[in-house]
């Protein structure tokens, strides 16, 4: 019988898992499973283009995966049982009359990445947009369209998300009134020249940016900070941070209090062997013990591993020893600015920095990178390799976080 191998989730993580994994194994021994709400594949890093009305590149999984012997199913993940072993999804091709149906697997890959997370801040679900998935992009893209020249935007969230929304937007349309909203201060986590490179294009395109500003309350037209201070806002984008999908929460995996599966260096659950998580979904370590932050550059790596692991521990192969580790911060700052800050491997900024159109064109290549490696999974050998009918008992146990 085939090895049942189920994919949930067919983001960077996802999609990069199972198209590895079956670049590694037989099809006659495998089957690989990779279910998914959507039929394209979301570049997700570049949600905040889509929002601003530009036109992005369709990459439909039918042709992503031509060949390779994965099966999409165009479903959403409803529950999952670890302990029987089994998920129940619900087919999105007939959402009216569709019913639930139960897939049974060998090994789980869970992939299911994060959302836009609110904070708890009153008013936030019901006035803010989010850029997290491809429909809230499509809605803030709509709201933008319809705003009237000097009308006020105001981005919440000073991290990565918040810094490339806001200049994206600012250069898209130069004739309205763009603010960032900070907890902290401007890029505080880049290097001083990543720090003054960032406030001269905020400041050539006219964004106010408010520092140290705790966003206490979101309301229709505008935002209220801890100190009392109301900013007007037509329009409030919330980027202050991701919260995972709570289905994991809900099983018997042993999760973190935000939802986060703990897994191993090999991305396998440290309570169910026969289940693997990676992207935002997972809580792996890195360097210096600290967790991997939720990005596409934590995500992919993790992926490697994670298929890589799977395809060793079936086939009787060594199992992966690559530590997960970063190189740079990859910032894009509207289509003519960008910023690339390198860092330290466990993602601490240096005092190396490159800026301006190079930069751009350098984030403009990781993203197009990133995507076609997702139909295209680096370093994985041509010969695919049978799996072992009896389980390897040397590692049958479960192993714990390193």
């Amino acid at each position: 019988m085939q090895h049942r191998i189920i994919v949930l989730g067919a983001g960077y993580s996802g999609a990069i898992t199972a198209g590895r994994l079956a670049r590694r194994l037989r099809s006659e021994d495998v089957a690989i499973t990779l279910v998914n709400a959507e039929p394209d594949f979301v570049e997700r890093v570049r949600n905040h283009q889509l929002a601003t009305g530009q036109s992005l590149k369709p990459r439909p999984f039918s042709e992503m995966f031509a060949g390779t012997g994965v099966d999409l199913k165009l479903a959403r993940v409803t529950g999952v049982d670890v302990d029987r072993k089994t998920v129940t999804v619900l087919p999105v091709r007939d959402a009216n009359g569709a019913e639930a149906e139960e897939l049974e697997y060998d090994t789980l890959v869970y992939a299911l990445g994060s959302g836009w997370n609110d904070q708890g801040v009153p008013g936030t679900a019901e006035h803010a947009h989010e850029i997290a998935d491809r429909p809230g992009a499509l809605r803030l893209r709509e709201r933008l369209a319809r705003l009237d020249a000097g009308q006020p935007v105001v981005v919440v969230g000073g991290g990565l998300t918040g810094v490339e929304a806001a200049t994206e937007i600012a250069e898209a349309r130069p004739d309205l009134d763009v603010a960032l909203a900070a907890r902290g201060g401007l890029g505080d986590w880049l290097s001083p020249k990543g720090r003054r490179h960032l406030r001269k294009v905020f400041d050539k395109l006219g964004i106010t940016v408010h520092e140290h500003a705790v966003v206490t309350a979101v309301e229709a037209d505008r935002i209220t900070t801890a100190d009392g201070k109301a900013v007007p806002a037509a329009v409030t984008v919330w980027t202050a941070g991701f919260a995972v999908h709570p289905i994991a929460k809900a099983t018997t995996l042993e999760v973190t209090d935000t939802g986060r599966i703990v897994v191993d260096r090999t991305m396998r659950s440290v309570s169910h062997p026969d289940v693997y998580a990676v992207g935002d979904a997972a809580l792996a370590m890195g360097p210096g013990a600290k967790p991997l932050r939720m990005s596409c550059a934590s995500g992919v790596p993790m992926a490697w591993q994670a298929a890589d692991a799977i395809a060793a521990r079936l086939t009787g192969g060594k199992l992966p020893n690559v530590p997960l580790r970063y190189f740079n911060q990859c910032v894009s700052l509207g289509r003519k600015e960008g910023l690339i800050q390198y860092v330290t491997a466990d993602d601490r900024a240096v005092r190396a920095a490159l800026t301006g159109r190079i930069a751009a064109v350098y984030k403009e290549l990781v993203c197009k990178g990133a995507a076609w490696g997702v139909a295209n999974p680096l370093l994985v050998p041509t010969r695919r390799r049978r799996i072992v009918r009896e389980p390897v008992r040397a590692d049958s146990a479960v192993t714990t976080p390193v």
